[in-house]
């Protein structure tokens, strides 16, 4: 699935999220946010997210998977009443760069992809716009495989541009025993 890798990738990068990678996000969101999923799929993102006491107010992808999910283009999504927008969205940089402006522009927005991605040429303007990175690390993306993939993740939180300067907050992976002690 990652660019080292020989597979070849599912169609629209279709990797449902593993609850796994939804675990680092949780302790950002305030309790009892809303939100709307916008690439969501399966809805699987969605329904952690709703376990942990979250509400989804919305849920869209232009081939869902799930009857309860709308049959909807994410670049067509002009307003919303959610606290944010949270997905894990297609990482095709010719899609993920349009929806990180598009979907934070109408509001806060944490997406799920690979964290090397920060570090390049092309991020530099995406992220003035980018408040704060989670930590993730690499994810198992195909239930029934062995291994994880070869690229590290991270959630990343993007506002839209309206003159504010931000300063990016990392949040660097916790230890499990530390999330015991809590």
């Amino acid at each position: 699935m990652g660019k080292r890798s020989d597979f070849e990738r599912k169609p629209r990068d279709s990797y449902w999220t593993p609850y796994e990678a939804v675990i680092p996000l949780l302790p950002h969101l305030h309790k009892g946010s809303t939100f709307e999923e916008p690439c969501a799929g399966n809805g699987q993102l969605q329904d952690f997210i709703e376990q942990a006491g979250h509400l989804c107010t919305y849920s869209c992808d232009i081939e869902p998977q799930r009857n309860d999910i709308a049959k909807f283009d994410a670049f067509h999504i002009n307003k919303t009443n959610a606290d944010f927008f949270i997905t894990n969205p297609p990482w095709d940089r010719k899609i993920l760069h349009p929806l990180i402006v598009h979907l934070s522009d109408i509001a806060p927005t944490w997406l799920l992809f690979d964290a090397d991605w920060m570090h390049t040429k092309q991020s530099a303007e995406l992220m003035k716009r980018c408040v704060k990175v989670v930590s993730v690390g690499r994810v198992k993306w195909i239930p029934d495989s062995k291994m994880t993939g070869k690229d590290n993740c991270a959630w990343y939180l993007f506002f839209g541009l309206d003159g504010t300067e931000f300063s990016t907050r990392f949040v660097g992976r916790e230890l499990p025993e530390m999330r015991a002690a809590e």
